[in-house]
């Protein structure tokens, strides 16, 4: 039999938008909050709460906005961008906070989730009893150009076919002359809905490609057959790297607001899409932190997956006073 949920529901975080979440655990447990990656990915099958001790702790998750089963959906191009920015993402965690009664929670967040829980960190320290971070990224400019345009250095082919689409996009795109990231948010908000699905299906491939070498060989991920999660995820993520996460101040440049935090870091060696300079330069920024490079690991594996559980475990001893 299917578990389901002890709670879970939408919220009304205004602007016509609502957001799907839901909780696990113990009521009384240790808060924890999971902010997954994408942008534009989902809870999928709710593993996350597995990587909680659910008698001691109390985990809510939800969907970002225009994904999962959060309302508009950003596959539909009708769907405006314009209310889908990090600080609406930062806005709706706090929504979601005051709406579940909690004071202060552990963050968790993978790759992308990375980089929101860090941005809600820093506006919200006074809310944050610890983070753990897996897949590190903070979407900065030099992420963003390495995983777009960098990495083609190492994917040359790849790289090519996935250029060449949108050379031929009619956007005014050319190698050298603008940025690729934003020529392929243009192509996923065309009017023609042929030209939405040719460029999220070479986004999704390029996406499989880069995380190719950790995972031990290139693997179509089977989400992407559903039309729908593919486009609102490529429209997403090619939205918020354009934007570069829409932080005003590289997070970086922000880590003294949380450097007392205390936080884990996990990252693999082989993670050729988000090199661990990233996971580096944040632990040299943050006193408190413990950072962990799994060399057998890329964007994700088994033994970050322990480790991750570990970390968690941690927090919520010493939230129990256990430590």
């Amino acid at each position: 039999m299917k578990e389901m949920p002890r709670f879970q529901g939408l919220l009304d975080v205004g602007e016509g938008q609502s957001i799907y979440w839901e909780e696990w655990g113990a009521p009384h447990g240790v808060p924890a909050l999971y902010l997954h990656g994408g942008p534009g990915g989902t809870l999928g099958t709710s593993g996350y709460r597995k990587r909680f001790e659910l008698s001691q702790s109390r985990v809510i998750g939800f969907e970002q906005r225009g994904c999962g089963r959060s309302t508009p959906h950003a596959s539909d191009p009708e769907t405006s961008m314009r209310s889908n920015t990090t600080a609406h993402l930062i806005a709706d965690i706090e929504a979601l906070r005051k709406a579940r009664g909690v004071d202060s929670w552990i963050l968790n967040g993978v790759s992308w989730g990375s980089t929101l829980a860090l941005a809600y960190a820093q506006a919200h320290p006074e809310r944050v009893n610890g983070i753990v971070l897996f897949a590190v990224t903070t979407t900065g400019r030099q992420e963003v150009e390495w995983i777009t345009e960098g990495v083609g250095m190492i994917f040359p082919e790849a790289w090519d076919r996935f250029a060449s689409y949108a050379e031929a996009g009619g956007v005014g795109y050319r190698r050298g002359v603008g940025r690729l990231v934003a020529a392929y948010a243009q192509l996923l908000s065309s009017p023609d809905p042929a030209v939405r699905d040719a460029a999220s299906r070479e986004w999704a491939l390029w996406e499989d490609t880069h995380i190719s070498l950790g995972a031990g060989g290139l693997v179509r991920d089977p989400q992407w057959e559903d039309s729908r999660y593919r486009l609102a995820f490529a429209r997403l993520t090619s939205h918020y790297w354009t934007h570069l996460g829409f932080s005003e101040v590289p997070l970086l440049e922000g880590m003294v607001r949380i450097g007392h935090i205390p936080g884990t870091l996990l990252h693999g060696r082989r993670d050729i899409s988000g090199p661990a300079i990233t996971a580096w330069e944040l632990h040299r920024r943050w006193p408190a932190s413990t950072l962990i490079i799994d060399e057998g690991e890329g964007h994700g594996g088994p033994s970050m997956v322990n480790s991750w559980s570990q970390a968690n475990a941690q927090l919520v001893a010493r939230q129990c006073g256990q430590a």
